[in-house]
């Protein structure tokens, strides 16, 4: 699925382009925003916890909505430093202590591997030139394990971290930081985010961007053809 912003009208005397464009077509993308996590790289914090204590263990603690995981971890990807969020959830549920120690000592084990189909198309866009940022929710002392993995993240002209920021997505304020960051190649209004999460995504629509769900490769290639973008058609 795609969403993207209508375009502002108030023109009475059209130029050339708007006589010559398509009113139903999208507006000229001048770079593109990723998601890492489940877009250009499989996370499966399962995998991370399991390596220490065994598949029926980890997939009870990670369905036992009394300590919420995917909440607590969005904590560090907020800016909490890991050694604080472990003790603080130790003292609270002592039962899981290994569990909880484990994804960070295994966390690589979570990077299960890279989505080939959307690294392939982020390969397409660096070679074609058109400018490349990512916006991820990720811990700033976790992220190191990446950029040690994954070549292609050198392809992004800039990466906001929100473990860095202090903010994670869909807070508005994190797209006030990537406006910040892409302003010397253009607005938010002319550039486009991708992620996997419907809530990001809409909390990009409101931060004035074209945006996408992730939901495959060839679903995005199609999403970003449409657009224009310089993408081989499969």
């Amino acid at each position: 699925m795609s969403s993207s912003l209508p375009e502002s009208g108030g023109s009475t005397l059209p130029s050339p382009t708007t006589v010559d464009r398509d009113p139903l077509a999208p507006a000229p993308v001048l770079a593109v925003v990723f998601d890492l996590g489940n877009v250009l790289i499989e996370w499966d914090a399962y995998a991370a916890i399991s390596a220490a204590v065994g598949d029926e263990r980890a997939r009870a603690f990670l369905a036992d909505e009394t300590f919420d995981f995917h909440a607590w971890n969005m904590q560090q990807d907020a800016g909490r430093a890991w050694e604080d969020a472990e003790a603080d959830a130790i003292a609270r549920h002592p039962h899981y202590r290994e569990e909880i120690l484990a994804y960070r000592e295994h966390f690589e084990a979570s990077l299960v591997g890279p989505i080939e189909g959307t690294v392939a198309i982020l390969r397409e866009l660096h070679s074609a030139g058109t400018p490349l940022f990512a916006l991820t929710n990720w811990s700033h002392e976790l992220f190191p394990v990446a950029l040690a993995r994954f070549d292609f993240l050198e392809l992004f002209e800039d990466i906001v971290i929100s473990g860095e920021e202090g903010i994670a997505k869909p807070d508005p304020e994190i797209f006030e930081v990537l406006a910040e960051r892409v302003e010397h190649v253009g607005d938010l209004e002319e550039t486009i985010f991708i992620d996997d999460r419907l809530d990001n995504v809409q909390a990009a629509v409101l931060a004035g961007m074209d945006a996408v769900q992730f939901t495959s490769p060839s679903d995005l290639r199609a999403d970003l053809l449409f657009r224009g973008l310089p993408v081989k058609a499969i």
